[in-house]
């Protein structure tokens, strides 16, 4: 389960301050002194219980007119600070198991029951309310290849709840977790660490009762913009999708090029022809995947 930090420091900022803290000193989880330079930090900035609400309402009151640079908002997350060096702070609103906005948006706006790991580090903080529940699983990620239905050693961790003041690291490919709603509305603080490599490290989910791996979570913009390029038309997309489906580096690439070349197959012969060439092209997870393509066709 994620590292808990016991961290005792009655010290509050702003977060200003914190944002200036983190982006004087490198931050990297994998660092003790870094992770603890980090740790309280965002220790100092929950102590702060009024910068968020006083943030909200601020921006509400000005219509996001004058809203700082580097902030953004979405459905739940909440991007406090701008991406500066190797992490940015972020808030995140958990709705609780009887609130309206759960009810009429669904658990899975909100990745709740959806076991998953991360493909990043992060620190997190229970900041207002009781905090979200979580279901704790370990797993060798090294040991895994990333087909879906791939038998997945996971290791049980209990159940746990973000609380008040909690402090947890999230580390990236170990911890596994299956989140529960909060009994009331919620609201954690994050320090995202973030690498050039992020987005070609995959992120899975998994099937808890089964014991598998249920895919992968992680795809990215490439993945999208290769699939539109292919169905729009064209030799050059054909080509590209070719070469990335002989030669990327990443199986989930090589995966998305071989599935975007089967949907611009004439008919399903030609769809099995792509499929078998992508089980015998060298990549395990991509052999796996074409294989289960093939007995749907």
């Amino acid at each position: 389960m994620p590292r808990v930090i016991d961290l005792a420091d009655t010290a509050s900022c702003s977060l200003d301050e914190c944002a200036d803290a983190l982006a004087a000193r490198r931050f990297d989880p994998l660092d003790e002194e870094s992770l603890a330079h980090g740790a309280a930090w965002l220790r100092r900035l929950g102590n702060n219980d009024s910068f968020l609400g006083d943030l909200l309402i601020d921006n509400l009151a000005h219509r996001h007119r004058e809203e700082p640079i580097g902030q953004a908002y979405g459905p739940q997350s909440i991007v406090l600070s701008s991406h500066r060096g190797d992490c940015f702070l972020r808030a995140n609103v958990w709705p609780g198991k009887d609130d309206h906005l759960l009810n009429a948006s669904g658990g899975s706006t909100f990745l709740y029951d959806l076991p998953h790991d991360h493909n990043f580090n992060f620190l997190t903080l229970g900041y207002f309310g009781p905090g979200y529940w979580s279901d704790y699983y370990e797993y060798d990620y090294g040991a895994v290849a990333g087909w879906r239905g791939e038998p997945v050693a996971l290791r049980d961790m209990g159940r746990q709840r973000l609380e008040p003041g909690k402090l947890m690291l999230y580390r990236a490919h170990h911890d596994v977790h299956r989140q529960l709603p909060a009994d009331e509305l919620s609201v954690s603080l994050n320090i995202m660490h973030t690498n050039p490599a992020m987005g070609w490290l995959d992120q899975y989910r998994f099937d808890v009762v089964a014991g598998t791996l249920g895919g992968i979570i992680s795809n990215g913009s490439s993945d999208a913009f290769l699939r539109i390029a292919v169905a729009l038309g064209g030799e050059e997309s054909l080509d590209l999708a070719e070469t990335f489906a002989r030669n990327h580096p990443s199986d989930r690439m090589r995966l998305t090029a071989f599935s975007a070349l089967a949907s611009a197959a004439l008919d399903d012969a030609a769809r099995d022809g792509v499929w078998a060439r992508a089980e015998s092209g060298g990549s395990l997870m991509v052999a796996m995947e074409a294989k289960a393509e093939r007995a749907r066709l």
